[in-house]
């Protein structure tokens, strides 16, 4: 019998990024910042909604949400991959491999959900403001997001079911940053096409649906900004959409290029930086996108640090 049908995998090896030992520091500082900058910056989010008055709406409570599933997924990411950097070829057992996949589908598909959520909120907001305060009350805004986190845990179960009807035999190398799907896959030494089906059918599911969702609201959306009169209407309405528009962009763009496009004549290293752009310097520019587009942050942000200066003055 050959060798390879009857080795189990217990160990899968990471290649990371082929990094010149030249400058291996260089990268380990830069993913340190940026894994040091996604986690205070969405924790100032979290924090800011969480104790000002003036953030407490659906918007800045689907906001704060989001900043924790950016939280959830950089950690998931970026330590082992700073550990990667360092140490090449690093080793992980298959079991934390299938765990730091289960949460990386977690938080991918939540996020693809919160995201179409919050388009519907501003789809209220701005289309149909006199039935807002009804429609997206505070019970309404933990049912969705609750739902959101729910079908993100459903869709692992799936995922967990198809991978236990699957034979991993090796070789026990993923030449990648992180344990995903295809590359999981690659390593089964059984026919994977039903899985490779579901994740096809899923992925339209969880990533074109939402996606067309959030077109279609954005189209009333414009529409209704293109009836406002003054100029300066416009930008004050359109500013209020403008950051989850920017994020929605690059977030479901490069989802769509990973999952649902062939990979034929696509290199390993352009699959790298794709999913790069999702899953390290997306959860990072979201706080950045929010805070820099939006007076509301700002202004809580210098309230937080006007009160901290006059507790220094008192003590």
């Amino acid at each position: 019998m050959d060798q390879r049908n009857v080795t189990r995998i217990t160990t899968i090896r990471l290649l990371g990024f082929q990094i010149p030992q030249s400058i291996t520091f260089l990268v380990f500082y830069i993913f340190l910042m940026l894994y040091c900058v996604t986690i205070c910056g969405n924790l100032l989010i979290i924090t800011l909604v969480s104790y000002s008055k003036a953030l407490h709406s659906p918007m800045y409570f689907f906001l704060s949400h989001l900043s924790v599933l950016d939280i959830i997924l950089s950690t998931d990411i970026l330590p082992n991959m700073i550990r990667t950097v360092l140490v090449k070829n690093t080793t992980m057992s298959f079991s934390d491999c299938l765990a730091q996949f289960s949460f990386c589908v977690i938080t991918e598909c939540s996020e693809c959900l919160l995201l179409t959520v919050m388009s519907w909120d501003r789809y209220l907001a701005i289309c149909k403001p006199l039935h807002y305060a009804l429609k997206m009350n505070y019970k309404v805004c933990w049912i969705l997001v609750i739902l959101c986190w729910i079908t993100g845990l459903f869709l692992v179960l799936i995922y967990t079911l198809t991978m236990s009807n699957l034979e991993f035999c090796g070789p026990n190398i993923i030449d990648h940053f992180f344990c995903d799907f295809d590359p999981i896959l690659q390593l089964s030494c059984t026919d994977t096409t039903i899985a490779r089906l579901e994740l096809t059918i899923l992925g339209v599911i969880v990533v074109i649906v939402p996606f067309f969702t959030i077109f279609v609201s954005y189209s009333y959306i414009i529409v209704t900004i293109l009836k406002i009169p003054s100029i300066t209407g416009r930008q004050k309405v359109f500013s209020t959409c403008s950051s989850h528009l920017t994020v929605v962009s690059i977030y479901y763009g490069t989802l769509v290029c990973v999952y649902l496009t062939p990979n034929r004549g696509q290199t390993q290293t352009l699959n790298k930086l794709l999913s790069l752009l999702y899953t390290v310097v997306t959860p990072m520019i979201n706080p950045i996108i929010y805070s820099l587009r939006n007076k509301d942050l700002k202004k809580a942000v210098k309230n937080v640090i006007k009160n901290l200066i006059i507790c220094f003055n008192k003590d």
